[in-house]
């Protein structure tokens, strides 16, 4: 037994996890305890702030419930989501792949199928009428038929159903399929940009740093296919304001979009429309996947 300066207790912290069985648990962890009591040593970090620390995460856990997922919504607001969806991003997509963007935290499964051209906005139908066309296909071009396209968005007053009445009817978000040419349509109503949640731990966070917490209006897009890694992404409309200042830094040059009239192509020649073409890459062989986020329903704990 020794007495422990900072030092020595990150170096017999380290020790008592160095018997972890599992090596990639082993690997997260040491560097994990590395950087917090960096982290610590860094800001001299005092007994009151480390006890504030500890409640603004109890709060962010007690802020989530199945239709509300706090953490996420931190991981975002800090950057983490994004870097760790670029770090994945760079691991497997195919350099001419669609860029990805975040999930966010108001993703459900299992949202309601429509036939193409058909409109996700079934309930909620305020705002400008637009549609969405184009083609899925594989990084050199090639069509994906029967490719599952799966979006969410707010409505006209920036609420996702989730947040908008009742939470349980599914609005303004539904799946499609591709054609055997791997084309795509469906119709929408435009959203706006939208404040994240300020009402919790995470929007008091970003308050106090001084941020506006805005969005950049956009259209959530997930797509899959068998044999082809699950895109996740999303098109910014690049009239927002805040297109150049997202407050979870979704935002990619080559995801922004304009809606018009008389874009080639339109099947809704009547309606402005906008065209993009969704490419997807390969899935490498032994690779699983993975989204950054989840429905915040699949992710509560289960009842004891």
């Amino acid at each position: 037994m020794r007495d422990l300066d900072p030092q020595g207790v990150l170096d017999e912290a380290l020790a008592q996890m160095a018997t972890t069985p599992d090596p990639r648990l082993h690997e997260i962890m040491a560097a994990a305890v590395r950087h917090l009591h960096g982290f610590a040593r860094e800001v001299q970090l005092k007994p009151d702030e480390w006890l504030a620390g500890i409640a603004f995460l109890t709060a962010v856990g007690q802020a989530c419930t199945p239709y509300r997922q706090e953490f996420i919504l931190l991981s975002d607001v800090l950057g983490l989501s994004r870097l760790v969806n670029l770090m994945h991003d760079a691991e497997g997509r195919e350099a001419a792949g669609t860029e990805t963007s975040l999930l966010g935290p108001f993703f459900r499964d299992k949202a309601p199928e429509f036939p193409p051209g058909g409109s996700i906005a079934v309930h909620d139908t305020a705002g400008q009428e637009i549609t969405i066309f184009g083609q899925v296909t594989d990084a050199a071009g090639r069509p994906v038929p029967g490719a599952e396209i799966d979006i969410w968005q707010t409505n006209a007053a920036g609420l996702y159903d989730l947040q908008a009445n009742d939470a349980s009817v599914m609005d303004l978000r539904g799946r499609f399929r591709t054609d055997a040419e791997g084309r795509y349509h469906l119709r929408t109503v435009r959203p706006i940009g939208y404040s994240i949640p300020m009402d919790g731990p995470v929007g008091r966070l970003v308050h106090q740093q001084n941020r506006h917490g805005m969005r950049p209006a956009h259209i959530h897009v997930l797509v899959a296919a068998p044999g082809f890694r699950e895109l996740v992404t999303a098109l910014y409309f690049a009239d927002d304001p805040n297109i150049g200042s997202d407050t979870v830094f979704g935002v990619s040059a080559s995801l922004v979009v304009d809606a018009a009239m008389g874009v080639p192509g339109s099947p809704r020649p009547d309606l402005p429309g906008i065209r993009y073409d969704f490419r997807l890459s390969r899935r490498a062989a032994g690779e699983t996947g993975g989204r950054v986020g989840a429905d915040p329903s699949q992710i509560m704990p289960a009842a004891e």
